[in-house]
């Protein structure tokens, strides 16, 4: 199921918000509507707002009227600033529109136009590198699913969070068409209950065998040995392991840790952040209270309470087993092996050129 796709000089993907009651195809012309489209969670999950990203950078070379080079470039750099901005915790964001951004200043492209076919052709390219990295890390992480496994998982990390297929959801569909026999719990996933709106829904659509839990049973499942296996994604990851996902995760990790429980986040390697020496350093957002205190337009909470909302949380490394990504499984000492894989990755997508 694609989330995220070009056709007739537009941007077309899957409006988020309105699942599962209603599957809605929304279509942008404007690079800045994109950017409201990551903001307000139309789209959302790391690497599928990454394909977002490349796909705002095509559109913003198409709107600009610049008639040179230099021109063009100012417009490109303004619109990466406007959609970099959109979701700061997840790196996939700003590796598609730097990278997008280094197409446009090869000194071999002078033609505008030249740049805007390039451009257009390298958020295609983005996209399709997507959906066959998540299909590596599928097969890759598939390997340390036990046959019969009760897995259990945060959040939402399937189709809908990427461009096709999945991360973490993207294992859990690799160990299922193995004929693995795996059960899924999926936790709802406050306060936007990704879990209970988009990943029970694509479970439901699969075919895999899942079961709905209010995120506070989590613990209680894992305690009296009902969770084989702990799977999440994951929006940047640190030099040294340390992973930024959807709140919650890291009292899962604990968790899962303090019963035994090999725990992974599952990445493509464009979440990775080197530059960052750990989780301290990665910025956190906070979303507005109304998510909170309200679900669907009803109030749950009384009128002017005080919230809190940090849509992410740091793990530690020392909770994590490994990181699955597409050029196979980080295990400890993570700051090695992170950067051995990022470089790999990094080598294989600049050699296909």
């Amino acid at each position: 199921m694609r989330t995220i796709w070009w056709e007739s000089g537009m941007v077309k993907m899957i409006d988020q918000r309105l699942l599962p009651g209603r599957l809605e195809i929304v279509a942008y012309d404007d690079y800045r509507d994109v950017a409201r489209a990551i903001t307000d969670m139309v789209i959302r999950g790391a690497p599928a707002i990454g394909a977002a990203g490349a796909y705002g950078m095509a559109l913003a070379a198409r709107q600009s009227s610049a008639q040179d080079r230099d021109g063009l470039l100012r417009d490109l750099r303004q619109a990466k600033e406007v959609l970099d901005a959109a979701r700061p915790t997840a790196v996939n964001l700003s590796w598609a529109t730097t990278r997008l951004l280094k197409v446009a200043e090869r000194p071999d492209l002078t033609d505008v136009e030249a740049i805007r076919s390039a451009l257009l052709a390298e958020a295609e390219r983005v996209a399709e590198e997507d959906i066959a990295i998540n299909k590596r890390m599928g097969a890759y992480g598939a390997e340390v699913i036990p046959h019969g496994a009760r897995i259990l998982h945060h959040c939402n990390t399937g189709s809908l969070a990427t461009v096709d297929y999945g991360t973490a959801l993207g294992v859990i569909r690799a160990a299922h068409e193995q004929g693995k026999q795996i059960h899924v719990w999926v936790d709802e996933t406050r306060p936007r209950l990704q879990g209970a709106r988009l990943t029970a829904w694509e479970l439901m659509r699969d075919g895999i065998p899942m079961t709905l839990i209010a995120d506070n049973a989590a613990g209680h499942l894992m305690r009296t040995g009902q969770v084989d296996v702990v799977l999440f994604g994951a929006d940047r990851v640190a030099a040294n392991g340390d992973v930024a996902n959807k709140i919650g995760t890291y009292k899962l990790a604990v968790c899962a840790k303090e019963n035994g429980i090999p725990c992974y986040a599952v990445v493509p390697t464009s979440t990775i952040d080197l530059s960052l020496p750990d989780g301290d350093h990665i910025p956190i957002e906070e979303r507005v209270p109304e998510e909170v205190t309200m679900i669907d337009g009803v109030r749950i909470a009384p009128e002017g309470v005080r919230v809190y909302n940090p849509a992410f949380d740091i793990t530690p490394y020392r909770y994590l087993t490994g990181i699955i990504t597409e050029e196979g499984i980080a295990y400890p000492p993570f700051r090695e092996s992170l950067r051995r894989l990022k470089e790999a990755a990094e080598a294989r997508i600049w050699s296909d050129r």
